[in-house]
């Protein structure tokens, strides 16, 4: 394509970039002034570059903006990410105290589980209760007998502040 708008560009004229060589000795001496350098004529843009040129330029603006704008938002969702990560580790830090603190209970529940007395144990320990104290309070026999021991040490516990004897039989 770059071949093509070479093709459509004018040739220069020969007389504006060289200058004749002469044999002669007239055109040798002869001083040519110096006048600066030959104006150049400024081309027109054709259409056909001028589309290919502002093409280009708005594909490039268009391009760069869409690659600031992809960077920006790559950024967004990589500090996003960032914090999730962040979070999730603060709440797995969490519930790894939490299961912690759950053995700890479970070790405690088993030490006392194996201390404590069965439902068995505490059933046959209260009939044993039981009879104990249905024969200390209830037997007729035993109060009798109660009441005849506390007598004798009332007769004792007199005896050695009198000097009179009383013997309760």
């Amino acid at each position: 394509m770059l071949r093509t708008v070479r093709c459509l560009r004018l040739p220069q004229t020969v007389h504006a970039r060289s200058r004749f060589l002469s044999t002669s000795r007239a055109w040798r001496n002869e001083q040519v002034p110096n006048i600066g350098f030959p104006a150049t004529q400024k081309k027109p843009i054709g259409a056909f570059r001028g589309g290919i040129v502002g093409f280009l330029a708005g594909f490039s603006l268009a391009a760069s903006f869409a690659a600031y704008h992809l960077l920006d938002e790559y950024n967004q969702a990589s500090a996003a990410l960032q914090a999730s990560v962040e979070e999730l580790k603060l709440s797995t830090e969490k519930i790894s105290a939490h299961v912690r603190r759950i053995e700890a209970v479970e070790k405690d529940l088993k030490a006392l589980g194996d201390t404590t007395a069965s439902k068995d144990e505490i059933s046959r320990l209260r009939a044993e209760m039981k009879k104990i104290y249905d024969g200390l309070h209830l037997n007729p026999e035993f109060l009798d007998l109660r009441a005849h021991v506390w007598g004798i040490q009332q007769d004792v516990h007199s005896l050695s502040r009198k000097d009179t004897t009383s013997v309760r039989i």
